[in-house]
């Protein structure tokens, strides 16, 4: 028999959560006939329908019975300070941009007087069509354990069950990123003259423009090729190079431009290998 211990082997943290929740439930057996459900493959559908997460569970009869479950949603006011804070740290934004779960995003929320976890199983609303009147029923019980499955797979349906889509928190973490990248440069240039006002004779001072007291977080720093495989020398375009005066039978379909091309990219794709070994090498 399978154990709920190796049922939750392998889980990441905010679906390890989640199950850790299910635990706490004093009412083992309906739970666990619900787990079965779960496995044997009696939840016919799960889908999302705003926040509300709605599931088709085949039972003792012939109609499958119909599930809703929800989590009381924040409003736009909280979301706002919450996305807010997530901006503030970079650490969150560079995660969740990468569709990561930053391991102390409850942080976040706590700060803003919220919660994304429920405290108790009490707290997750649900519904089913079926004759039994206790709640959780095992329908019931069998999509929440469908939802570890998703959770693991995709965390941001943690934040779709308080109201807010993957899409639109990471819309409004970009812009509140933006926002704050254009307070820094325009704080920035008025510490500095601007070069066209600058006297004759004056300099700007560019060694203090370029220099950083700050300490980095080791966890900022992520090694990764560029999604998109787009390196300087496509941004650049053709090389103007001048062609060769050669026979056109000699050259064949090769041009300057494209040998010198070539040669570059070589060259670019062996020194960004080198220096992604060189970075994880680094203690």
């Amino acid at each position: 028999m399978t154990t709920s211990q190796s049922f939750q082997a392998s889980r990441e943290w905010w679906s390890q959560r989640w199950l850790d929740l299910l635990d706490s439930y004093r009412f083992k057996k309906r739970l666990e006939r619900g787990r079965t459900y779960a496995r044997q493959g009696n939840i016919l559908s799960i889908k999302f329908e705003g926040s509300q997460v709605l599931a088709r569970v085949q039972g003792t009869d012939p109609e499958p019975y119909k599930v809703s479950l929800y989590l009381e949603k924040f409003d736009d006011e909280q979301w706002g300070y919450v996305v807010e804070t997530m901006s503030q740290k970079a650490v969150y934004a560079a995660k969740l941009l990468a569709g990561e779960m930053p391991q102390n995003i409850e942080e976040v929320f706590t700060a803003n007087g919220l919660s994304l976890f429920p405290f108790t199983l009490s707290e997750v609303k649900s519904r089913c069509s079926c004759p039994d009147k206790a709640n959780p029923c095992k329908h019931v019980a069998a999509v929440y354990y469908q939802l570890g499955d998703r959770f693991s797979e995709d965390p941001f349906v943690l934040f779709q069950l308080r109201g807010r889509t993957k899409d639109e928190v990471l819309t409004s973490l970009r812009e509140f990123r933006s926002q704050e990248e254009k307070s820094k440069v325009k704080s920035q240039k008025s510490k500095f003259p601007d070069s066209h006002s600058a006297t004759p004779g004056s300099r700007l001072p560019t060694a203090s423009f370029w220099q950083y007291n700050e300490s980095l977080d080791p966890s900022l720093v992520v090694i990764a090729p560029s999604l998109s495989g787009e390196t300087v020398l496509d941004v650049l375009g053709e090389i103007p190079v001048a062609e060769l005066e050669t026979d056109e039978g000699d050259r064949g379909d090769a041009t300057a431009s494209g040998m010198v091309q070539k040669y570059l990219t070589d060259i670019y794709q062996q020194a960004s290998q080198q220096a992604a070994i060189a970075a994880m090498s680094t203690g």
